[in-house]
């Protein structure tokens, strides 16, 4: 049931964006969707079927069995539910900012990482392109620290659904009026501040690590209110692969044992 429910909501949520993409693009793509969209949607069935096959349900587990024995700080002190399900989401959201930096601050993992950066566009369908080793990597990281705060339940499924939904929304290529935007990021990350990780420009790139909610890039200093160039104008993927032909699904695939880029 945990399972359909995250599948049913991030189904959802990306059917809107892609409706939403159609009606009011913010970029014109460099790459039509015929050549990006079976690489990308490929991978996200790949890492959808490895993890029902594996370890898809460990982190809601990994949380009913803290709970039950009592493992983790939050099972030991005595917080109202509501609290609970609250820090549970805070300090989870943290945890996650940390990953991406650590991402691409760590050659190893940004031999994994880069597969989402070498993207040449900008949509929906980027918040799902990722190696399957990262998305075990990602699996076993948020279990750690599921175990270690003693996270809600009920907090990891809404933190799932949450981050999947933020991970579509704030990568699809859709056009908000700026005066929106800028409201919108005192709390969520936007598109357009998103688009700016994605640039080819190295400090570009090594900023907005956030996925959900634009206060920790703020606290920690990795904010970056606009790119170099416009939104429109912004290129998108990494400057070592720009040749589509190496960008096919087995190259993706095989990207994490060559030669990490940067």
């Amino acid at each position: 049931m945990e399972t359909l429910i995250r599948l049913t909501a991030a189904l959802s949520i990306f059917g809107v964006m892609v409706f939403w993409e159609y009606l009011k693009p913010r970029r014109i793509l460099p790459v039509e969707r015929l050549v990006r969209w079976p690489i990308n949607l490929g991978l996200a069935a790949i890492n959808m079927l490895m993890m029902r096959l594996t370890v898809g349900s460990a982190a809601y587990l990994a949380a009913v069995d803290a709970e039950e024995n009592h493992w983790g700080i939050l099972n030991l002190i005595n917080l109202p539910d509501s609290l609970n399900i609250i820090i549970s989401l805070l300090i989870l959201d943290f945890a996650i900012y940390w990953q991406h930096v650590l991402s691409h601050k760590w050659p190893l993992l940004w031999r994994l990482h880069q597969v989402h950066h070498c993207d040449l566009a900008f949509d929906a369908t980027t918040a799902v392109r990722f190696h399957p080793l990262e998305i075990l990597f990602s699996m076993f990281y948020k279990v750690a620290f599921i175990y270690l705060i003693g996270a809600d339940a009920f907090a990891v499924i809404l933190f799932e659904i949450i981050l999947n939904g933020a991970a579509t929304f704030n990568h699809s290529n859709i056009s908000i009026p700026e005066s929106l935007d800028k409201k919108l990021r005192f709390l969520i990350v936007t598109p357009d501040m998103h688009r700016i990780h994605h640039s080819t420009i190295k400090t570009e790139t090594d900023s907005n690590y956030g996925f959900s909610i634009t206060c920790w890039d703020r606290l920690c200093s990795t904010y970056k209110a606009q790119p170099k160039y416009s939104q429109e104008q912004m290129p998108i993927g990494l400057d070592c692969y720009r040749d589509k032909k190496e960008l096919g699904f087995l190259n993706l695939c095989l990207m994490p044992f060559r030669a990490p880029s940067k």
